[in-house]
């Protein structure tokens, strides 16, 4: 029989040192976290084959004091906590003191360090349990640690480490994650003696958002919105990409809790459902955001490597990203840009402005596939002042992945949502005393209507091109949101309740969320230690899968606290009402209802995507014109 014994300290910083360095980017997280800690604002590191033969990490922090050099590489030695109370609000982003320790343990260190107006001292640890040896040395104000042949001394774990560049690229990775979030800190990194990254200061909004352009691509900056929120102690800025600058995969997306990149589930089903109404399926949306909240309210140490926090208020955090990412995705409307003024003529030889006589002609009544009617008011005299963002330019420059959106055959009648009234009635007196304060509006004025399909428009800057069924979808869908949000839901009654056997556990969380299910107009009983009985539903899920529905509600309550499966629920259907009510493909539009539908998408919120996620409309400027035909040449 195995007797209990205790580990040798060098065994058992080995053992951590399995959960905490993986890799060399391990390792550079582990020393750029300490400078950064140190209040250093240059950090350069040297790199030698991919850090397996070398790691150097240079600051100017405060340094360590000379009697400290010897003690920081014990294991749970550190400056940043003292007291249980210090765990409960950590500012920093290292707080265990065993990362030097568990480096030491598997490499040669040298760490070298001064204090400010004293000289440097050294001390070296070669992996072995023998006591370092402090010795003087030539040093500035800061600290530098060098880390040679790592896991030297444990040869099964370096047999797992990738090739040179492989292990490369993660530092990299690592490097650029802390230069988004340290954007007062200079960032040099050198590959085999080869600058390769350098990150200069970046202290004004111009400065930052260009570090993020280098990190992120110009692409990424060119097609995101500045995102600055604060409430209910929680803080929100950043930068998010239009739902039309979307990826393939989640490899583009910057989270950071205080400073600290983390990767939380409770966040990125914030993020997705802010972006579902408009993200095209299977697209990842792109991000960097930073999230202040006070260090009592988050939890981070509950990972190894801390990777992973824990928010004591998870709700509150939950719904304050979703509803800022919405709040900033709704606000966004076409070609938010600058605006020119336009001419009376221009108007009426656009359709624009009509006579009582025009207007007599075209106020005809299309009924809708709801039976409906919406009068829509034209864009009128009075001039449309175009706000601009935080950040300048929001209008989609289109790049990357561009989903093509096809014809829709459906078995409903070829009606359109009505476009009764397209104009009000304006005097010709009224309109010239109003031209001079008329402008050219974000998607102009419709020239023609392409196949049926398309509406060919011109606005200030060039070419406009409208997808009509897919920006009116968005329309109609908005409008139905709009009005669904200005009623009740209504619980109907089951004739036969329905009876849902569940785990004890998910019964029990539907016990304790009676709240919820209520809000949403479904009364459900417990029945049983592991079944429930659901008595009522709201009207529009009667004819649904209601047994499906409760159990992925449980789901939700259990993994993120809260559930939105009715309200997505109700928006596909929301959404398909919309889609076989808006105007079909090869249906002829005049002039003034083309107007009329561009006026009302430049309204709507999220009129860049069909509820589909799909584009509504796409640019052209002169300048782009005039590169297809080389004129300038």
């Amino acid at each position: 029989m195995q007797r209990i014994q205790t580990l040798s300290a060098m065994l058992a910083n080995q053992i951590a040192a399995g959960e905490v360095i993986e890799r060399p980017a391990s390792v550079v997280k582990e020393l750029v976290e300490n400078s950064l800690d140190a209040g250093a604002i240059k950090v350069d590191l040297d790199i030698e084959q991919g850090g397996m033969r070398l790691i150097r990490v240079r600051d100017n922090g405060g340094g360590i004091h000379p009697e400290d050099l010897a003690l920081a590489l014990n294991r749970h030695a550190t400056s940043k906590i003292h007291h249980l109370d210090d765990l409960e609000q950590i500012a920093t982003l290292g707080f265990r003191g065993e990362a030097l320790a568990s480096i030491g343990s598997v490499s040669r260190l040298v760490l070298s360090s001064a204090i400010e107006n004293s000289t440097g001292w050294q001390v070296a640890t070669q992996g072995t349990e023998l006591e370092p040896e402090l010795t003087p040395a030539a040093h500035p104000q800061g600290t530098t640690i060098e880390v040679h042949d790592l896991f030297f001394n444990t040869p099964a774990r370096r047999k797992f480490l990738r090739s040179e560049k492989t292990e490369f690229d993660h530092i990299d990775e690592v490097i650029k994650r802390m230069a988004l979030s340290h954007s007062a800190v200079s960032f040099t990194l050198k590959h085999n003696q080869r600058v390769v990254r350098q990150y200069r200061f970046a202290h004004s909004d111009a400065e930052r958002e260009q570090r993020v352009g280098s990190l992120c691509g110009l692409t990424f900056i060119e097609n995101a919105v500045r995102i600055e929120t604060e409430a209910v102690g929680l803080k929100l800025s950043g930068w998010i990409a239009l739902p039309t600058f979307s990826r393939s995969q989640a490899d583009l997306q910057y989270f950071y809790v205080n400073g600290r990149i983390v990767r939380d589930k409770l966040v990125s089903h914030a993020v997705r459902q802010a972006y579902h109404d408009v993200l095209y399926q299977d697209r990842y949306p792109a991000f960097v955001l930073f999230l202040d909240i006070s260090p009592q309210q988050v939890d981070v140490n509950v990972h190894p490597t801390k990777h992973e926090v824990r928010f004591r208020e998870s709700r509150l955090v939950h719904d304050f990203v979703c509803r800022s990412l919405q709040d900033v995705l709704a606000k966004i409307r076409p070609g938010q840009s600058e605006v020119v003024p336009v001419s009376l003529a221009d108007m009426k030889q656009h359709g624009e402005i009509n006579t009582a006589e025009d207007q007599k002609k075209n106020n005809v009544v299309l009924q809708g596939s709801l039976g409906q009617e919406f009068n829509h008011s034209a864009f009128a005299a009075e001039g449309m002042s175009v706000s601009r963002s935080q950040r300048g330019d929001f209008a989609p420059k289109r790049v990357g992945f561009v989903p093509h959106q096809h014809n829709m055959p459906l078995k409903v009648r070829e009606q359109m949502a009505v476009y009764g009234k397209l104009h009000e009635d304006v005097s010709l007196s009224n309109v010239a005393i109003a031209e001079k304060e008329t402008t050219i509006p974000p998607l102009g004025f419709a020239l023609a209507q392409l196949h049926g399909i398309y509406i060919l428009a011109e606005n200030a800057a060039g070419l406009v091109l409208v997808d009509m069924h897919a920006g009116h979808e968005r329309v109609v869908y908005e409008r139905l949101k709009k009005n669904l949000a200005e009623q009740k839901i209504v619980a109907q009654p089951l004739l036969i309740p329905l009876t849902v056997t569940l785990s004890e556990r998910e019964a029990n969380c539907v016990e304790g969320q009676q709240e919820v299910f209520q809000k949403l107009g479904i009364r459900v009983e417990r029945m049983s230690p592991e079944s429930v009985v659901v008595r009522e539903v709201p009207d529009f899920l009667r004819e649904g899968n209601v047994e499906q529905l409760i159990r992925d509600m449980v789901s939700d309550l259990l993994t993120h606290d809260q559930s939105s499966r009715v309200d997505e629920y109700l928006h596909h259907l929301l959404g398909t009402v919309a889609c076989h009510g808006a105007v079909r493909a090869s249906r002829r539009l005049t002039i003034p209802e083309m107007n009329a539908l561009l006026r009302d998408m430049e309204k709507t919120e999220n009129s860049g995507q069909c509820n589909h996620g799909r584009p509504t409309w796409t640019e052209m400027s002169l300048q782009e014109l005039d590169k297809l035909f080389l004129r300038g040449r």
